[in-house]
């Protein structure tokens, strides 16, 4: 059995998903601050939600680790996006451990439960990204920041929301399991059809006539029907 496409699309868009959620949650860029007042105009301030750095952009000149002078790190959006990035993707690891046992590439059946489970996970995962992302980039220019200075939305913070995107996307994908799981146990059992005997002359019974079929399914019995030997004419 081939390996349903949308099971296929959830493997491939939920590690595209990590590796940007990864990148925006380590990198110190979710904003960026420049034309700093009474600093050099080619100065540019990156903040992420663990670091800060300073850049000469003439130069290339980085400094991170910067001092937080304003109280950057404590507003409540930086606070709540520093807990739930993290525990995003310990999450989305751990759908994806559940989504390559569910899904098994390497057998002939999937299990649909389990990789519909996984789907859930992920897409727990993507949410849980969503929103830190979602609420920082709401209060971008309300956060702490020198007076008269430019903001702008850095590269970590569009990186974080493409990923949350695709952990959804593939964690819905994985979802779609349910269904064939729904369609397994919605599916009839087939009973079992009646055991022909073989006559003594041929390794192969079979009915005389379609009467006997008709008769046999109403009456739940074994026809036994032989063909005539050689010895019986």
């Amino acid at each position: 059995m081939r390996t349903p496409a949308a099971m296929i699309v959830g493997l491939v868009l939920c590690p595209c998903g990590l590796l940007l959620t990864l990148t925006g949650t380590l990198a110190p860029n979710w904003r960026q601050v420049s034309l700093v007042p009474d600093q050099p105009i080619d100065l540019v301030l990156e903040q992420g939600i663990w670091d800060m750095c300073r850049e000469r952009q003439s130069s290339h000149d980085r400094h991170c680790g910067q001092a937080d002078e304003l109280g950057y790190f404590e507003q409540v959006p930086v606070r709540v996006a520093q807990g739930m990035m993290p525990t995003s993707l310990v999450l989305t690891l751990l759908g994806l451990v559940v989504a390559a046992l569910g899904v098994r590439c390497w057998q002939k059946e999937p299990r649909h439960l389990l990789a519909g489970v996984a789907g859930l996970v992920l897409l727990l995962s993507g949410l849980l990204s969503l929103v830190p992302a979602s609420w920082y980039t709401q209060e971008l220019w309300a956060l702490p920041a020198p007076t008269g200075s430019t903001l702008v939305v850095g590269y970590s913070l569009v990186l974080s929301y493409l990923g949350s995107c695709l952990e959804i996307l593939g964690g819905l994908a994985l979802a779609l399991s349910f269904h064939h799981c729904c369609k397994e146990h919605r599916a009839p059992k087939l009973s079992p059809s009646p055991v022909l005997e073989a006559g003594p002359c041929s390794t192969m019974g079979a009915y005389r006539n379609p009467w006997d079929v008709l008769e046999d399914e109403r009456d739940g019995q074994h026809w036994r029907s032989t063909l005539p030997c050689d010895s019986d004419l």
